[in-house]
């Protein structure tokens, strides 16, 4: 099939796959805003999501968008470099020449930090929330209280510091791969290339900034929903600051 055995096909593969991740990124990064300014309207997300069958089927899918996405990325590195010696494919642009060359030029590196901080973020939240509700075990709260986990988790600044990291590389990553991912799916003429550039630019940076926000608004005990109030339903690990 051509999607596999090509270089254009893997190449749309890995837009496609890309595109995808990125409106989840999207998707995530609402739900967290949600946690900023009300710590009880985002577990009720969580109890919605949950280990729910939608949200099972969700989450294998998710995972194979990005097993697929990464399997291709390590073949395309391996086939542009053994094509070009130790120059890696990029496609050169005049929007942001230092930022954006520089991240296609290093998109392997950027990709296995952000794959680092993905299971750094799998074992702060997933493993203690869908898969604690599966297994049928808590740790230190209940599964369903990703507010309590968020708390735990922004209270400790080499975590902190290690997300802020791990946030630049992905902007790094999505600066260059939405362009190119849709400059393959065909939106190369010069003046569409320019407006995803400018587009995609504009789109992820607001994305990071509010993962960003997030993270930072918890660090600093700054979050609106932090703000407890005797009528205010809080989770457990709220409530024991307010104490």
């Amino acid at each position: 099939m051509w999607l596999f055995n090509s270089s254009i096909g893997r190449k749309v593969v890995m837009s496609v796959t890309g595109i995808a991740l990125i409106l989840f990124l999207t998707f995530h990064c609402a739900m967290n805003i949600v946690a900023l300014f009300s710590g009880e309207a985002y577990n009720t997300i969580c109890e919605l999501l949950g280990a729910n069958w939608y949200a099972l089927v969700a989450t294998m899918g998710l995972a194979a968008l990005a097993v697929i996405h990464i399997v291709f990325a390590f073949i395309l590195t391996a086939q542009n470099r053994k094509a070009r010696g130790n120059s890696r494919y990029e496609v050169s642009t005049t929007v942001n020449p230092g930022k954006v060359e520089w991240a296609s030029k290093n998109m392997l590196v950027l990709g296995l930090i952000i794959l680092i901080g993905l299971l750094v973020h799998l074992q702060n939240f997933w493993y203690n929330m869908m898969f604690a509700e599966i297994a049928g075990f808590t740790n230190g709260h209940s599964p369903a209280d990703g507010f309590a986990f968020i708390i735990d988790t922004f209270s400790h600044w080499p975590l902190v510091v290690l997300y802020l990291v791990w946030f630049a590389a992905i902007w790094f990553h999505l600066a260059h791969g939405f362009w190119s991912a849709m400059q393959t799916l065909g939106l190369s003429g010069k003046i569409w290339q320019k407006r995803m550039q400018c587009f995609g630019l504009i789109y992820v940076t607001l994305l990071m900034l509010g993962f960003t926000v997030v993270v930072l608004g918890f660090a600093f005990g700054c979050a609106p929903s932090l703000n407890c109030c005797p009528d205010a339903a809080c989770c457990d690990a709220v409530a024991a600051c307010c104490q």
